[in-house]
């Protein structure tokens, strides 16, 4: 069985103060409406589990409802950091879950292709991230006004979500963050601490996320 956690319990900043991007409308519906959607359409997924700031958790089962979606789908509360609400998602999620997709709620163009093929990576692997090739040449700055270094573009990436793992590597990959006292904003970053090898998965169509007011009409091309 697998199993989606939509993390949608941030408060997008970058936005702009007294902005809820999550529910900024784009062709036609809320931005999280739509990266709901693309998990509950994909057929390698079976259930849903949806993370949203507490005062929230009534306007998502309210949007829930609305979307009349096919599979199971649950509203739970987030936490203080990312990583607190995805632990909270984990817990929330089936106990017969073998592979579970982290995805960012305002992550809304996700190809149903790219999340079965992260499926299949973690399945294999252990942890998996959708990831495109850096394209740009890449700088490096210590001080933040003199290149420092230049960085080969050819072995870099860049990574977004869906990010993938086997229930126990992701499980046991945030409780060592936690015993740690670690605040990590990737999952993919937990993994590092436990050695867990993550297999990049290429995402070949455009995959953005809404972070600034600039993204929704691109986003909005895209869908349309």
């Amino acid at each position: 069985m697998n199993s989606a956690i939509i993390v949608a319990a941030g408060r997008g900043t970058r936005m702009g103060p007294g902005v809820d991007k999550l529910f900024l409308e784009v062709a036609g519906e809320p931005v999280v409406a739509h990266a709901i959607q693309r998990f509950a359409g994909a057929s390698c997924i079976h259930e849903l589990v949806i993370v949203a700031r507490e005062e929230q958790q009534a306007t998502f089962d309210d949007l829930v409802r609305a979307l009349r979606l096919s599979k199971p789908a649950r509203v739970v509360a987030g936490g203080k950091e990312r990583q607190d609400s995805v632990w909270n998602g984990l817990q929330a999620v089936s106990s017969q879950c073998e592979v579970v997709a982290i995805q960012d709620g305002a992550r809304p163009c996700t190809a149903a292709e790219l999340i079965s093929a992260t499926i299949d990576a973690a399945r294999a692997t252990g942890a998996a991230v959708a990831a495109q090739r850096v394209s740009d040449t890449i700088k490096q700055s210590d001080d933040g006004r003199i290149v420092s270094q230049h960085l080969d573009r050819a072995r870099l990436w860049s990574v977004q979500t869906p990010q993938t793992f086997r229930m126990e590597i992701i499980r046991r990959a945030l409780a060592v963050a936690r015993e740690r006292g670690l605040t990590i904003t990737d999952d993919t970053a937990a993994c590092e601490l436990i050695g867990q090898p993550v297999q990049l998965v290429e995402s070949a169509a455009p995959n953005p996320k809404v972070t600034v007011p600039a993204d929704l009409a691109y986003v909005g091309m895209l869908l349309r």
